[in-house]
């Protein structure tokens, strides 16, 4: 079975030998979080987050703007805290995780102001669709040794993206007008990377 790990190992693989003198990062699943919203009913918003995610991170500090960042996350690992509705995310109604169990994300294109990263412009598949997608980068840190000798890095961004770009397209209308679930997906990242 070809697993998220497997797919991650390959990435990694395939990408170091065009970053020979650049630093090799891994996301730190446990203090990593990748969090959507959405409108339900037209009147409120649910939150729901992917717990499985996994990802390598290829940096030169003087280079800055040839990052390469390739993200895998497993679609069966939504959880939005309602056991039925997450259920019906990993359906064919939407993530159909069943037969799509990963999404990846692959940067393309890194911008910089003062010599830090402000939007990555990359790749999103989904669903079997890939589109670009621009991430607004609004923090990234400084490295940091943790007590146990650890260099660690942190990043914070966002996005926003139409599901039916990505054949996400169930929906119910409404008889007052409008429909069950919006259109709109507004996705944040807290990301924390560790060298090595």
């Amino acid at each position: 079975m070809y697993t998220l790990q497997k797919f991650f190992l390959v990435t990694l693989i395939l990408l170091i030998p065009q970053f020979a003198l650049a630093e090799n990062w891994k996301i730190d699943p446990a203090h990593t979080a990748v969090e959507f919203k959405i409108k339900h009913l037209m009147i409120s918003w649910v939150k729901g987050t992917f717990t499985d995610v996994q990802g390598a991170v290829i940096f030169d500090e003087a280079e800055p703007e040839k990052a390469a960042i390739n993200v895998q996350i497993a679609t069966a690992s939504v959880d939005t805290g309602n056991k039925k509705r997450d259920d019906d995310l990993r359906s064919p109604n939407f993530f159909d995780a069943a037969s799509y169990p990963v999404m990846s994300f692959v940067s393309k294109k890194i911008t910089l102001a003062n010599g830090i990263p402000t939007q990555i412009n990359g790749e999103l598949t989904l669903h079997g669709e890939t589109r670009v997608v621009t991430l607004e980068v609004e923090e990234f840190s400084p490295t940091i040794t943790d007590p146990w000798g650890n260099t660690r890095r942190g990043a914070s961004a966002s996005t926003t993206i139409n599901r039916k770009d990505f054949g996400l397209t169930w929906n119910k209308a409404l008889e007052a007008g409008g429909v069950v679930v919006g259109e709109e997906v507004r996705i944040s990242l807290e990301v924390e990377l560790i060298k090595g």
